[in-house]
């Protein structure tokens, strides 16, 4: 069985790193904690799981913070948390069975991170990252924010999954970051440019956001993922400037990648539901139920491929007429969010219609 080292790196963190530690402590073998900062407790919720705790000048660089904390690691592997993550308990079980089964030639494992959840606890939003790397081959971690751990060889891809469980966020610090990088004039790579106008986007600077989606497409050297996602986000922007033209013109542009993802195809469906070509609509919601994405590394948006064309299946087949088509749907919708109250009403109606 392999050894599990813990590297965290936390900053003010009381709220959330009892419940952290709780979920992982008896699983691990080593916890090492490595603060930034904190003027709270945090460090003495810690010092009850550990002993291993050590003080790390902020440099506003994640990468090097985290790369000191893998440094103080010892054992066979280190895991890495941040301090809003846990592990559930189904996932605390897999876990446990995936250290006592882990061929120890393997040199990093991949755990799904579950974003964000609805009201009756499904998934919305996820991605794949890797969580577990083996502690002799030295990787490192690459970015003063948004930082990936950079990972080779024999990699394995797990069903454990991590969940974010955030209390509050300093939603500025990130874009603080880029801006004061951008100030100094430092040459950004295209992930930093893609990452940076996501801050953009999210602080409502949607020109500017523009300009940097754009800049990181003109690269060309982009993940093609994160090309999705830009043109995406492009289309996003446009629609908050009201130019509905270029927002299909950039949900289009991401066809030029590959097979439409499920988002592609329910923005597509929703572009024509709202100009009332019902059956070009039913094709790209269909569309997005059929191309449900394989389990990978990229972001998920977990409703565009369940629950969301169902709803909007059962929306077009009442508008076609097709009430028991629209019924069906309506029912495949309810499996994933029994509570709608959107749905249940739409059931009511459908039952009227069908006599039901």
């Amino acid at each position: 069985m392999i050894t599990i080292s813990l590297c965290m790196i936390v900053k003010n963190e009381e709220a959330v790193i009892g419940r952290c530690l709780d979920s992982v402590s008896k699983i691990v073998d080593e916890i090492n904690i490595v603060d930034t900062g904190s003027i709270d407790h945090t460090k003495e919720i810690a010092a009850k799981y550990t002993d291993r705790i050590y003080d790390f000048t902020w440099i506003e660089d994640f990468a090097a913070a985290r790369n000191f904390a893998f440094q103080q690691a010892t054992t066979d592997y280190i895991l890495w948390l941040d301090a809003d993550d846990i592990f559930l308990e189904k996932d605390q079980k897999a876990l446990l069975e995936l250290k006592k089964t882990l061929d120890p030639q393997t040199d990093a494992v991949s755990m799904n991170y579950n974003l964000a959840f609805d009201g009756d606890g499904n998934v919305i939003s996820s991605l794949r990252r890797y969580r577990l790397a083996k502690r002799e081959k030295g990787f490192k971690w690459i970015g003063n924010v948004h930082e990936y751990l950079e990972v080779y060889g024999n990699l394995h891809q797990s069903d454990v999954s991590v969940s974010h469980m955030p209390l509050s966020h300093d939603a500025e610090r990130n874009l603080r970051i880029y801006e004061k990088l951008a100030s100094s004039g430092k040459d950004f790579s295209p992930r930093d440019l893609f990452y940076y106008a996501n801050e953009l986007l999210d602080h409502g600077k949607v020109e500017k956001a523009i300009e940097y989606y754009l800049r990181f497409l003109k690269t060309k050297k982009g993940w093609v993922e994160d090309n999705i996602q830009a043109c995406n986000k492009l289309a996003d922007c446009y629609n908050k400037l009201g130019l509905k033209e270029l927002e299909l013109t950039w949900v289009l542009h991401t066809l030029a990648y590959g097979t439409p993802k499920p988002e592609t195809c329910c923005r597509l469906a929703y572009y024509f539901l709202q100009r009332q070509e019902i059956q070009s609509a039913i094709y790209w919601y269909e569309s997005a139920l059929a191309n449900k994405e394989a389990d990978g590394l990229s972001f998920q948006n977990h409703s565009c491929s369940t629950w969301l064309p169902h709803l909007q299946l059962a929306v077009c087949y009442d508008k076609a007429g097709q009430y028991e088509l629209g019924y069906q749907h309506n029912e495949k919708a309810l499996k994933y969010r029994p509570q709608d109250s959107q749905m249940l009403s739409n059931k009511e109606y459908f039952e009227k219609k069908l006599n039901l």
